[in-house]
């Protein structure tokens, strides 16, 4: 039998699933692959033997359709740090076992930094022990940070979803004449190409943030309460982007200022509430009025203004990641190569994921403006045609639709 496998893994977001139905589309119109599983919860599916039969859905054209359309992850996610075979086999033998008890010929894994790195770790091990497995990794990250591939599904979106909301903030704050600071932070630990998307917001021809910091500049706080206090001279109302990751000069998050030191399953320390550290000194030093907004979970579900570039790209990476794993192929993650920027051009390829895993794609310095509080036209015609086009999401009960796989 030649089964396959594919799971989805690390943070949920508004394209992950278009990835998974451009996989269900690829087995269906091959004929290679003769049943086609789900694992629960990314790779702890496979090691606890937690899978879902997904050989009907792929017949199904209008769930395909919707679930190219839903948010988050259909199969389930995790965060699983895995260990080195020779630290904890174990965990290695426990994937083995399920593949040879369901007679997976191939493993394909949506996901980003971390599951790159399950990718490379697993392909490995199997090259190895001699076990004939072909894993192949597909990508996803909203952080937009992954290497060797021009951008990363799901970053489209989010940065759709992100301009529309400082564009339309904008203009809320616009219709007051007191003065006012309004801080949004965004995603981004160590990667600002989230918060950079805020300038998106002045494409048609809105003002945008008034500043906009990245994660990979030092964060000068007495600077930033001087920009404020400067600016609040000649505009009542100003909006401000941050990266939930900016640091100061000593390393450390602006966030630590409020934060308890908590650290996830990976050991990132949660940073969020830059914005609220900042929004609690700008009332002390300046005194005016300040307002702290998170977008947190809401910048990577907003699939209901999803960009349809984003999403159809998703599904032909899916495709693309299909094609190499049918092509014997493993150890490798989809990519995309861009030609140009005007046309928009791209093409598909494959990757090492030994290249990618474990590697981190930051905003290059060169894209953030000498103040050091906004960004270059550069970086904003690199992100332009990735908010491109509106989906064709189906609504029901005055809702969109939406699809569960268990």
């Amino acid at each position: 039998m030649n089964n396959l496998v594919v799971a989805q893994s690390g943070g949920p977001t508004a394209a992950i699933n278009a990835t998974l139905a451009g996989i269900l589309q690829g087995v269906r119109t091959s004929g290679r692959v003769d049943k086609v599983y789900g694992a629960k919860n990314g790779i702890d599916g496979l090691i606890k033997d937690n899978l879902i039969d997904l050989t009907d859905i792929m017949q199904d054209t209008l769930s395909l359709d919707t679930l190219t359309y839903t948010p988050s992850s259909a199969l389930g996610t995790c965060r699983h740090k895995m260990k080195d075979w020779n630290t904890e086999e174990e965990t290695y033998k426990r994937i083995i076992a399920t593949f040879l008890k369901y007679e997976i010929k191939y493993f394909i894994y949506i996901g980003g930094n971390d599951s790159m790195d399950t990718v490379y770790k697993l392909s490995e091990y199997c090259k190895l022990k001699n076990h004939d497995t072909i894993i192949m990794g597909a990508p996803k990250t909203i952080d937009n940070d992954l290497a060797l591939t021009d951008h990363s599904p799901g970053f489209g979106s989010a940065a759709k979803y992100i301009a529309t909301t400082i564009a339309e903030l904008e203009r809320d704050i616009s219709a007051y004449d007191v003065p006012a600071v309004t801080i949004v932070e965004i995603m981004g630990r160590n990667a600002g190409w989230l918060t950079a998307a805020a300038a998106l917001a002045r494409l048609n021809g809105g003002a945008g943030p008034d500043f906009i910091y990245l994660c990979e500049m030092e964060f000068d706080v007495d600077r930033f309460i001087g920009d404020v206090r400067e600016r609040l001279v000649t505009k009542p109302g100003l909006l401000i982007a941050v990266s939930e990751g900016i640091k100061e000069k000593d390393g450390a998050y602006v966030s630590d200022r409020v934060s308890n030191g908590a650290v996830d399953n990976f050991g990132h320390k949660y940073i969020a509430g830059a914005a609220r550290t900042l929004e609690q000194l700008l009332r002390t030093e300046i005194g005016c009025k300040v307002r702290s907004i998170e977008l947190n979970l809401m910048q990577r579900a907003a699939a209901h203004i999803a960009s349809e570039t984003d999403i159809t790209e998703s599904l032909l990476l899916g495709q693309r990641a299909f094609t190499c794993a049918m092509n014997g192929e493993t150890g490798r993650m989809a990519a995309i190569r861009r030609i140009s920027d005007a046309p928009y051009r791209i093409e598909f390829i494959s990757v090492p994921v030994s290249e990618v895993a474990n590697h981190e794609k930051t905003v290059p310095l060169e894209y953030i403006t000498p103040d050091g509080h906004d960004v270059t036209e550069e970086l904003i015609a690199y992100m332009k045609p990735l908010i491109q086009g509106e989906t064709n999401i189906k609504f029901e009960n005055g809702l969109p639709k939406q699809i569960s796989l268990y």
